[in-house]
C-alpha cells in the first residue's frame, strides 16, 4: 500500500503556492498518493485563470505547468467549499479536475495520511 501525503494549500503568495506542487510532484514520482486541499486565498490557485497570475521567479515550472504535472500524476485536488463565500468563489469558477469538499474532508484525509504538509 502506497504512503499517503495530504497537502494543505492556504495561500496564493508565490512563496507558499509553489512548494506544495514541488513537493507533491516529488511525492507522486515516488509512488505516494497525494491529496491537495485548497482553502482561503489558496483557492485562487485552482480558480480559472488564477494560477497564471501567480509567478515565482526562478521556479522550474509555471504554476499551470505544475498543476498539469500533479493532475497527470494522479493527485487528488480538493477545493474547500466552506471558504467559497469568504473569497467569493463558486464551484463553477474552479479549473477542471478539482473536487469540492468541506472541513471534514481535510480532517479525515489528514487523519489517514502518513505525511501532512501545510502552506
Amino acid at each position: 500500500m502506497a504512503a499517503k501525503m495530504m497537502i494543505f494549500c492556504g495561500s496564493d503568495d508565490p512563496q507558499k503556492a509553489f512548494p506544495p506542487f514541488m513537493l507533491g510532484s516529488g511525492a507522486l514520482a515516488t509512488d505516494m498518493e497525494v491529496t491537495m486541499f485548497f482553502t482561503m486565498s489558496g483557492l485562487n490557485i485552482v480558480k480559472k485563470g488564477g494560477a497564471e497570475k501567480i509567478v515565482l521567479t526562478g521556479a522550474p515550472k509555471t504554476l499551470p505547468e505544475f498543476i498539469k504535472v500533479v493532475q497527470e500524476g494522479g493527485a487528488k485536488m480538493i477545493a474547500c467549499s466552506a471558504a467559497f463565500p469568504i473569497v467569493a468563489i463558486k464551484e463553477q469558477d474552479l479549473i477542471e479536475g478539482v473536487e469540492c469538499g468541506g472541513v471534514a474532508t481535510f480532517v479525515i484525509g489528514a487523519e489517514e495520511a502518513d505525511v501532512v504538509l501545510t502552506f
